[in-house]
């Protein structure tokens, strides 16, 4: 089946579906001018300076950092900070809004990314999991509770260096603030708040019953396959349709469809096909 073929059937599958449920790896960011982090040549594209110190996007994600030299540990999530608020998400996300408006559709969204963009482009907190957490969110690094909080904090970075001129504190205790997401190597990351939205989402799924279900899967790789995994896992469930969009590694078993494109140029296509009535 061409990648043609698999855009129609994923239009036909949308179209009568009853629930959508949204799925997203790191290669959903690429439209919208982000890093995917693919490979450690594709980490030190986007950061020259963790290649001359041979830190790999690995050794940069780690909590150790924040322990041993905290303004080192936030020069990476600092800038990261910064870049994830002033990205524009892509349209891709305003066309799967427009079927979710279109078809009326009960969904929930699925994210491995910690960058918030798809609450950027208007989709609801409630109907959110992040699997990782968030970047926009802070907690202490001891921590000294099991506080969560809004991540507000103005973080400049000295980029020859990558080293925060301005480290955040937990306002519990005055010690060292970190960024509330899943890193390498993390014993002490507080998933309270994954917890709830992951609550919610069993609750949705709970919900859709028997209900046919369409799960787009957008720009997931193999390297940390949380994901993938559970798009194939929600594709075992009766009625469910996987349409995975991946323009690197598309491959997914029958009846599942696969489109070996770009996230935003596949839900293009597929929204092309909907708006001219081929599903629904």
């Amino acid at each position: 089946m061409d990648w043609s073929d698999a855009c129609r059937k994923a239009a036909d599958a949308i179209g009568r579906a009853g629930a959508l449920v949204l799925t997203s790896g790191a290669g959903m960011g690429v439209d919208s001018g982000l890093p995917d982090f693919r490979g450690e040549r594709g980490f030190w594209k986007a950061y020259p300076m963790y290649e001359r110190l041979g830190i790999s996007f690995v050794g940069a994600a780690n909590p150790a950092h924040f322990h041993r030299d905290p303004a080192f540990g936030w020069g990476f999530y600092g800038h990261r900070t910064s870049l994830y608020r002033t990205t524009e998400p892509h349209d891709g996300f305003r066309i799967l809004r427009q079927w979710i408006t279109r078809f009326g559709r009960a969904h929930f969204v699925v994210t491995s990314n910690v960058d918030g963009q798809f609450q950027k482009a208007g989709f609801e907190e409630e109907r959110m999991l992040e699997v990782h957490g968030s970047i926009h969110h802070l907690q202490c690094l001891s921590p000294c509770s099991d506080a969560i909080w809004p991540n507000r904090e103005e973080i400049p970075v000295d980029h020859a260096t990558m080293r925060a001129k301005q480290i955040p504190r937990c306002p519990h205790c005055g010690g060292v603030a970190r960024p509330n997401i899943l890193m390498f190597g993390d014993f002490s990351w507080l998933s309270f708040r994954t917890d709830i939205q992951e609550s919610r989402f069993g609750m949705f799924l709970e919900e859709q019953g028997r209900r046919d279900m369409v799960v787009v899967e957008m720009g997931a790789g193999t390297a940390i396959p949380t994901i993938r995994s559970l798009s194939e896992r929600l594709g075992r469930r009766r009625g469910t349709t996987v349409v995975r969009i991946n323009p690197r590694e598309p491959w997914i078993d029958a009846p599942h469809l696969s489109v070996p494109e770009g996230s935003l140029s596949a839900l293009q296509t597929i929204g092309a096909l909907l708006a001219e009535g081929r599903g629904g």
